[in-house]
């Protein structure tokens, strides 16, 4: 006889009268209540500071390099820019693979 799974569709029933026990409710008396304050501590470590800094300055890191916006800019601007279309196109299917790839995990 399987005591777990085996697809079965029996739950465990309460029995009644006897007093329910979960998520924080006990049958019998509780004891006096504690402030918050009082029983919980909270302390910041020298890591967690080195961690909001760390947040901090990544977040001053522009993510768009302006500089090189500006040379393309001008490259277009000149008709300088060339644009490889199988570069392209190996740079679009490759991310078109990791897409797909990623949906099936």
């Amino acid at each position: 006889m399987k005591i777990n799974g085996g697809g079965s569709n029996i739950k465990p029933v309460n029995p009644t009268g006897a007093p329910e026990v979960g998520a924080g409710k006990a049958g019998g008396p509780q004891g006096p209540a504690t402030p918050v304050a009082a029983r919980d501590k909270v302390e910041i470590t020298s890591l967690s500071s080195q961690l909001a800094q760390l947040e901090k300055m990544l977040n001053d890191v522009g993510v768009v390099d302006a500089a090189r916006v500006d040379a393309v800019k001008q490259a277009i601007a000149e008709g300088r820019f060339q644009i490889d279309s199988e570069v392209v196109a190996d740079k679009l299917l490759t991310t078109v693979r990791d897409l797909l790839v990623n949906q099936q995990a």
